[in-house]
């Protein structure tokens, strides 16, 4: 049941809400990467709730400034902790 309504979530997903909800959590973003947050959450999102996202934070790191991810990674850990 959660996966279906994750599933369904991201598929209706903008990448308006992406960057609103950086924006909500002191995470200042350019379009750029809003889209390539977006679309790894589009492709991966499975791995990235379910799986080990190791390599998708790795990618994300080495294109993001280190303030940005930095933050990305602290909610990242805090949202998998709290709702799985």
């Amino acid at each position: 049941m959660k996966e279906k309504l994750i599933s369904e979530y991201v598929k209706r997903m903008t990448l308006d809400d992406v960057n609103n909800f950086a924006l909500k959590n002191g995470i200042i973003l350019k379009e750029d990467e809003v889209k390539l947050i977006y679309n790894h959450i589009k492709t991966s999102w499975h791995t990235i709730v379910f799986g080990n996202p190791r390599s998708i934070l790795d990618d994300l790191k080495a294109k993001l400034d280190n303030t940005s991810y930095s933050k990305i990674e602290t909610l990242y850990v805090y949202f998998k902790n709290r709702y799985l």
